[in-house]
């Protein structure tokens, strides 16, 4: 794999329910929430839920979206989430994942085989949604991740 020093740091989903969001991510996608406090007393516009040491999902409230002019009609993409965001996982942490998900009943696809990514092919993968819509792949490529 190429060694490159750009990084992906965070994508920004929009959420109705910020709270309500960070309890999904946390409980489902074991993910460590940040800035909930803060959230909660006003004094940050959102919080966040951490996927690595690199990366953040920012969880924002779509009332934020009328604030949204640093590009001209940027306001407009609250509600229009990213085709998907696609998570790498260990084997036993996808068999988890999908386990968490059909324990809520939230519905998954089936399992696809051998699907091209960042790391080459993916042995399985699925696809589930969030709460709010946004759309998510899991996968594995092998025994280690």
């Amino acid at each position: 794999m190429t060694d490159n020093t750009t990084r992906l740091d965070h994508v920004v989903l929009w959420v109705r329910d910020p709270a309500a969001a960070v309890g999904f991510y946390e409980e489902v996608l074991g993910l460590e929430p940040l800035r909930v406090a803060e959230f909660t007393a006003g004094k940050a516009a959102f919080p966040s839920v951490r996927l690595n040491e690199e990366t953040i999902f920012d969880l924002a409230p779509l009332t934020l979206a009328e604030r949204m002019n640093v590009v001209p009609g940027a306001d407009k993409s609250a509600g229009h989430p990213v085709n998907h965001v696609c998570l790498a996982l260990a084997e036993t942490d996808f068999e988890a994942l999908r386990a968490r998900l059909e324990e809520r009943g939230t519905p998954v696809s089936d399992i696809s085989h051998d699907a091209f990514g960042a790391r080459g092919t993916a042995r399985r993968s699925f696809y589930f949604r969030d709460p709010d819509g946004n759309i998510f792949e899991a996968r594995h490529y092998g025994e280690d991740g």
